[in-house]
């Protein structure tokens, strides 16, 4: 199979691809792999390196909403897993037209090409904050979607056109929903490794309000081999959660971070809350589960000391990166 990983060069999707090249999570390895990456900010070609030997790499850095290159890509595919995206929700307060010329036009893009050209599966990779808050329980796959910021807002619509393009046109798209990701390589804006390099640099880390806010976490392997599972096997037109079980207020993950660290709340920074800043997301994963036979398997606990060793063991991997980045 020829894939089109998008987004391949960042956090989530240079790992899709190393472990796709690699030992594929016991699932039939790819045989060529063509990464598009725009290297903003979060993309980085470092991510890549354990795999850029491998002759089955092909990198081409380019921006999904150029028609003319991203027709020639798909045109070579089999397949598309499309993980290129703005994420961060306080870059979408300040600057929303980025997220929707990417997130929305540039899914659009994707999905032209990929009905044009016929690819055999096309992977839509969302998140958890597309259904918006909830108090208590957990979203499924039917829940309205009621995104609150313009990231969220952003996927939400992305999600939507994908699935358009299953109903109206056959395109065999599957789109999937994860929880907070977590783990090696992850650009220093989110809360883990902005705790992390900031704790080891003798800095202090903020957190916002009260820290109430309540996230589930998911180790990014855990999220990537979902992800491989649903390109070999999800059903065409189908949308699938994938969580990672663990449940944690803002304010008990820095405390984990803090003890991890060897450092005290007096290096942790109160700052005002976010707009719009949304409660708690929780989802229910139970249909990968029946259907696809995924199960998260990376206990947390051990799952957090390996990425708090791994940030400390690749200081020159995210020193160059940490200067000037917003709160997480």
């Amino acid at each position: 199979m020829r894939v089109l990983v998008t987004g391949g060069a960042g956090f989530i999707g240079s790992h899709y691809v190393r472990g796709a090249l690699g030992d594929a999570w016991g699932l039939p390895a790819i045989d060529q792999v063509t990464v598009l990456d725009k290297l903003t900010y979060a993309g980085n070609l470092a991510n890549l390196a354990p795999v850029a030997d491998d002759p089955r790499l092909r990198f081409v850095e380019g921006d999904i909403v150029d028609r003319g290159l991203v027709d020639t890509l798909t045109a070579e595919a089999d397949a598309v897993v499309h993980l290129a995206a703005e994420t961060h929700v306080d870059r979408s307060i300040r600057a929303a037209g980025d997220f929707v010329q990417t997130n929305l036009v540039g899914t659009q893009v994707l999905l032209d090409a990929a009905l044009r050209h016929g690819v055999d599966k096309f992977v839509h990779v969302s998140s958890d904050e597309v259904y918006g808050s909830i108090e208590t329980g957990s979203w499924d796959e039917e829940q309205p979607l009621r995104p609150s910021s313009p990231y969220s807002a952003s996927k939400a619509g992305s999600d939507l056109l994908a699935r358009s393009y299953f109903h109206t046109h056959r395109l065999p798209v599957c789109v999937t929903r994860c929880s907070n990701n977590y783990g090696p390589y992850q650009f220093p804006e989110k809360i883990i490794p902005l705790f992390i390099t900031a704790l080891t640099q003798g800095g202090t880390a903020p957190l916002y309000g009260d820290g109430s806010n309540v996230r589930e976490w998911l180790h990014v392997d855990d999220h990537c081999r979902a992800l491989h599972l649903v390109l070999e096997s999800g059903g065409p037109g189908e949308v699938y959660n994938i969580g990672g079980g663990t449940e944690l207020s803002n304010r008990h993950l820095a405390g984990r971070l803090l003890d991890a660290c060897g450092a005290d709340w007096g290096r942790v920074v109160r700052v005002a809350d976010r707009p719009g800043h949304d409660l708690r997301y929780s989802v229910c994963a139970d249909k990968i589960a029946g259907d696809l036979g995924f199960k998260p398997e990376v206990d947390f606990g051990q799952g957090l000391a390996d990425t708090v060793g791994w940030y400390l063991d690749n200081r020159d991997w995210w020193r160059p990166l940490v200067h000037g980045h917003p709160h997480s």
